[in-house]
């Protein structure tokens, strides 16, 4: 009896510590490449033209051990309008991906796209959207964290003012 309590501690302690592997440092290991942004057509939302800001793009280590669990953080900012004179990026929405899967040493291409976007009234081409004087571009940026580890910003990039093909 004592043998097999001592057994259920030993494996108790072998799976916690299991799940303690030292993160690794995203910034060194991480690279982002095969990135395309602009805009996706997300149809007719309440009788009125919706775009939401889009970016696509893959990971790849340069490391071959395992970053699971790879959690990914993708901030999406509008930035202030040319006329206005400046100013910071305004938070816009922030999308959570728990766990980015690797297939060997990069992942699958990954899109993003937040729930808020832009909204005109027909007849307004979504093409006469993107053109309007008024209309905030975005910016995009990537966080990633290992298992434990603190999150860490690996890149950043402005979203295309272009029409994603559907």
């Amino acid at each position: 009896m004592l043998r097999a309590v001592a057994g259920v501690g030993a494996l108790a302690l072998a799976l916690i510590f299991a799940g303690c592997a030292k993160p690794v440092d995203v910034k060194q290991v991480l690279k982002v490449t095969d990135v395309s942004t602009g805009y996706h057509d997300a149809g007719i939302v309440n009788g009125r033209n919706k775009l939401v800001p889009s970016v696509t793009f893959r990971l790849q280590k340069s490391t071959n051990e395992d970053l699971r669990p790879l959690s990914l953080n993708v901030v999406f900012k509008r930035l202030p309008l040319a006329a206005s004179g400046g100013g910071g990026e305004e938070d816009w929405e922030e999308v959570y991906i728990q766990n980015a899967a690797f297939e060997g040493n990069q992942t699958a291409p990954l899109t993003v796209r937040p729930t808020h976007g832009y909204t005109g009234d027909p007849p307004q081409s979504r093409a006469e959207m993107l053109a309007n004087s008024q209309f905030q571009d975005m910016r995009v940026h990537l966080f990633a964290k290992h298992g434990s580890g603190q999150w860490a910003e690996i890149a950043s990039f402005d979203v295309a003012r272009q029409l994603l093909p559907q």
